[in-house]
């Protein structure tokens, strides 16, 4: 049985953070993990509706994700949260909260790969003053300085980025070692 820990995916927009957790998911169940993702979108919709996107709304709505990591990581579930957490201080509060089973995922991708990506184009109007507050624009977005894994989803696959979460839970010890 797995003991219980938390994957952080964090990084902008459009960096690869859903997609990527949900690929480390179907990995992980498949080696019989209880595992639950909250993904930053759902949550906003579920856990946080009627949140802004003031600093202290984006705040509270990442410490609600951390709570419920909290939870699942004593209750031996994996959780894996997938919001872009601009904020370092309240990743790494966060961090403390699990209580050191905390694997932090940082989803990098330059500004212009994502606003190329971008099929709403939020990117190019928030970059024309169109739409304000947007996190890496207008917005800050503190990178974290020493994250467990560091993908770069404009120079990998999804898979090759998921290999890598895989193969650093295997080197903590959270997870067995067997090949993907």
């Amino acid at each position: 049985m797995t003991t219980g820990f938390t994957i952080w995916f964090t990084g902008l927009s459009g960096a690869g953070k859903t997609t990527v957790s949900r690929l480390v998911e179907k990995e992980l169940r498949a080696r019989d993990c209880k595992v639950e993702v909250l993904d930053g979108d759902v949550v906003r919709e579920n856990l946080s509706k009627g949140l802004g996107f003031s600093k202290e709304d984006r705040d509270t709505n990442i410490r609600r994700i951390g709570f419920v990591c909290e939870i699942l990581t004593r209750n031996d579930v994996v959780a894996i949260a997938a919001a872009i957490s601009p904020y370092r201080a309240i990743r790494d509060e966060n961090r403390a909260r699990v209580g050191g089973r905390f694997v932090e995922v940082y989803c990098a991708c330059p500004l212009d790969v994502l606003a190329e990506r971008d099929v709403k184009g939020l990117y190019k109007k928030a970059m024309r003053g169109e739409i304000k507050n947007f996190t890496g624009v207008d917005d800050p977005y503190e990178a974290p300085e020493n994250p467990e894994v560091v993908i770069e989803s404009d120079k990998e696959t999804p898979e090759q980025s998921a290999a890598k979460v895989i193969a650093k839970l295997e080197e903590l010890g959270y997870i067995s070692n067997h090949t993907i």
